[in-house]
């Protein structure tokens, strides 16, 4: 197979000025699929990398996991000098993309209403806590604030436990994920209009989307869900079960014929006649007599020999596995789930794009910018700055990064 094809987004400029999670998962996201990110971060830098816990060459993982396929520059955003060199930056972009609190951006004098009167064919995505307008809008919004509010937390755990936030950053990888819907979107209406578009990305909206079904069962039903556990609303025979090494294997058999197969399998063919469980509304019904019977069945053999004769049974299953688990299988399986960023002899790896596209070059991952990594560069280069006003601003500190001497033409 030949790749004769650019990766999809090249020749988009995006100037980054977010931080944290929630715009660094978006912007990455872009850069994967090709587009020029400009990470634009203030002198003390994007607040994820002072994040506790694991680090590479003394920068946070966190940070790292965010932000690859970026070229950063700092600037001091509050002061006029710092402003005029994004508003040049922003002059050359096809899209900006902030997850400030509404209200900051009118404060620095960045407007998007006013920004992109002067430039109509400039897209900007704002990602905040609540959206631009509402009750809560001028609050703060973290990951776990917007799973509690928008019900998420609620429906994660055991029943009689307390509500447990999800174990990934679902409030905020969601809203990045949006960001970047919109902001294609808009790229296409663009296309016939010649106008960009003002994105505004909600977190709290996208947990809310998040419910899917369950917002329409909650309508329906006028009573809210409890915790799910390790079962489902509407299909008995979908959650997880121990093993007799007290390993977890989940079982999702929705159809009469999986039903069967999982009857068969577990040498209990006589609840497929019995009338507890003849069919899906009767097994839902019943389904702590069932559960109890499942569960004895699965407690006689290994988890992974039940996957192993349920999976040749075509029963949908799979091993319950942990994080470490999980990334060995994607790694063993080479199909580009993972991918290695490195750069100096340092390198770390981390999870892939999952989007895919047939005979596309695929973008070659580039290390996270250290702070104000390529300020010079980007000013000397592509601003044309004089290389004199390049030095003003950085010894006014106005803008931080790698001295002139150091530039890389």
């Amino acid at each position: 197979m030949t790749t004769d094809e650019r990766p999809p987004l090249e020749g988009l400029r995006v100037i980054d000025l977010t931080t944290f999670l929630s715009g660094p998962s978006a912007t990455q996201l872009l850069g994967d699929l090709g587009a020029d990110i400009i990470k634009v971060e203030s002198l003390d830098g994007d607040s994820s990398r002072a994040i506790v816990g694991p680090t590479v060459e003394g920068e946070s993982a966190y940070f790292l996991a965010n932000n690859r396929n970026k070229r950063g520059i700092a600037v001091d955003l509050k002061t006029p000098r710092g402003l005029d060199v994004l508003m040049r930056l922003i002059a050359g972009a096809d899209i900006v993309i902030e997850n400030f609190r509404p209200g900051v951006t009118a404060r620095l004098g960045l407007d998007p209403e006013t920004v992109t009167a002067g430039q109509p064919a400039l897209i900007w995505a704002s990602i905040s806590g609540f959206g631009q307008e509402g009750p809560l809008r001028d609050r703060p919004a973290y990951d776990m604030v917007v799973q509690a509010l928008g019900g998420v937390m609620s429906l994660n755990g055991h029943p009689g436990a307390p509500a447990a936030r999800l174990g990934i950053p679902a409030g905020d990888v969601v809203a990045g994920m949006y960001a970047v819907f919109g902001v294609l979107s808009a790229v296409q209406a663009r296309h016939e209009t010649g106008r960009g578009r003002i994105v505004d990305v909600s977190m709290l909206r996208g947990q809310l989307a998040m419910l899917s079904y369950q917002a329409l069962y909650t309508y329906l039903r006028g009573v809210a869900p409890g915790p799910q556990g390790a079962g489902h609303d509407s299909i008995a025979t979908y959650r997880s079960f121990k093993g007799g090494d007290g390993r977890e294997l989940v079982v999702t058999a929705n159809t009469p014929r999986m039903w069967e197969g999982l009857c068969r399998v577990l040498g209990v063919d006589e609840l497929v006649v019995d009338q507890r469980f003849v069919d899906a509304a009767s097994r839902l019904s019943n389904k702590e007599a069932l559960w109890a019977i499942l569960e004895a069945r699965f407690a006689e053999r290994p988890a992974a020999e039940w996957v192993e004769l349920l999976a040749a049974a075509s029963v949908p299953v799979a091993p319950v596995r942990n994080v470490l688990e999980a990334l060995a299988d994607a790694r063993a399986a080479g199909d580009g789930s993972l991918v290695v960023v490195q750069k100096d002899g340092t390198a770390f790896e981390n999870v892939a794009t999952p989007i895919r596209f047939v005979n596309t070059a695929e973008v070659e991952p580039s290390y996270p910018p250290t702070l104000g990594e390529d300020t010079v560069r980007i000013l000397v280069d592509e601003l044309g700055l004089p290389e004199s006003e390049v030095a003003a601003l950085i010894a006014d500190r106005v803008v931080a990064g790698a001295s002139l001497a150091e530039r890389v033409a």
